[in-house]
């Protein structure tokens, strides 16, 4: 058979990869907190026809020039499907409790509780305390953080407010998620901590909140009794290399081996982004720059479906030979 064949074929399966990656970007447009992604090909296998052999120059008339290789290639294949991490605008939603990381870094969240915990990281942030006084994005997943201590029923309020989060050891996580009860920060904590842990409000604090906030800090301030208190402090986590992160779907990320340790810290501090209220990270997808691949490659895929047609009809011509 025909190389040429089996070469416009691998050019069509990996333009129609390509359309399947912009599609999705297009899909994904007005998705908050998504990161579109992008195709890159790469040859392939080649057959030396020829070896390349180098040229003599002794200064006499017996003098051999050299000549290049001769090389048959065997087709394109996709080479990587990389994310494009880049930060996006916000979009104004005029609602307190949503917040844009305005630079580097990603909100630390537990996407499943009790025996089963896991945790993820997004861009996403819808956040609300629900029944149980558990400050939750727009999945239900607990927000990890720090906590004050706060006990409305003496007068005046005690108040304990949570420490600033400083740069953890990476390896906090992981005691976190294998020691899920002793370090998870229920509502009725006696103190603040340094630790961080799901941000845990008790209930009957959250009554006599007539008013909630979120700072550039990520500082949650509520209005008790006509004076501002700091509920907790939302963390905020880095890595060194985010386009090496894997996404699972619902605006989440995940670590993976290629994207480093994730670093712990507050919002603007250790090259993590501030926290802006009341908006809502856009998707980075650019219309008009998909729109201009998807006619690269829909142009892609049909020159080498004409290779596929043109190798057909030799193939035909050598068939009739035989009559």
């Amino acid at each position: 058979m025909l190389r040429s064949l089996y070469s416009a074929i691998s050019g069509m399966g990996v333009h129609q990869s390509k359309l399947n990656v912009i599609g999705n970007n297009i899909a994904n447009v007005n998705t908050y907190g998504f990161k579109s992604s992008r195709v890159v090909f790469s040859d392939v296998l080649y057959q030396n026809v020829r070896s390349s052999t180098a040229g003599e120059n002794d200064g006499t008339a017996i003098a051999s020039g050299g000549t290049n290789s001769s090389q048959l290639g065997y087709g394109v294949k996709v080479a990587s499907i990389d994310k494009i991490m880049t930060n996006s605008s916000g979009a104004d939603t005029g609602r307190s409790m949503d917040i844009f990381i305005d630079g580097d870094g990603f909100l630390i969240v537990n996407t499943k509780q009790a025996d089963d915990p896991e945790i993820a990281y997004t861009r996403v942030g819808a956040l609300q305390f629900d029944s149980a006084g558990n400050l939750v994005d727009g999945n239900g997943s607990m927000v990890l953080g720090t906590i004050s201590a706060i006990d409305t029923t003496t007068d005046p309020i005690t108040y304990t407010e949570a420490s600033d989060i400083s740069a953890l050891d990476p390896t906090y996580l992981e005691d976190y998620m294998a020691n899920l009860t002793t370090t998870y920060l229920a509502p009725g904590a006696s103190a603040a901590t340094d630790e961080i842990g799901g941000i845990s409000i008790d209930p009957e604090v959250l009554d006599e909140v007539t008013g909630i906030s979120i700072g550039s800090d990520g500082a949650i301030t509520g209005i008790i009794g006509g004076s501002p208190y700091v509920l907790g402090k939302i963390a905020i986590g880095t890595f060194g290399n985010p386009d090496g992160m894997s996404e699972v779907g619902t605006s989440y990320f995940q670590a993976d081996s290629n994207s480093g340790d994730v670093q712990i810290t507050s919002a603007g501090e250790n090259a993590a982004g501030e926290i802006i209220s009341g908006c809502l990270e856009m998707s980075n997808v650019d219309l008009s720059r998909e729109f201009t691949e998807m006619i690269t490659a829909q142009r892609g895929f049909q020159a080498n479906s004409r290779i596929v047609t043109v190798s057909d009809s030799i193939l035909e011509e050598l068939v009739n030979l035989k009559r």
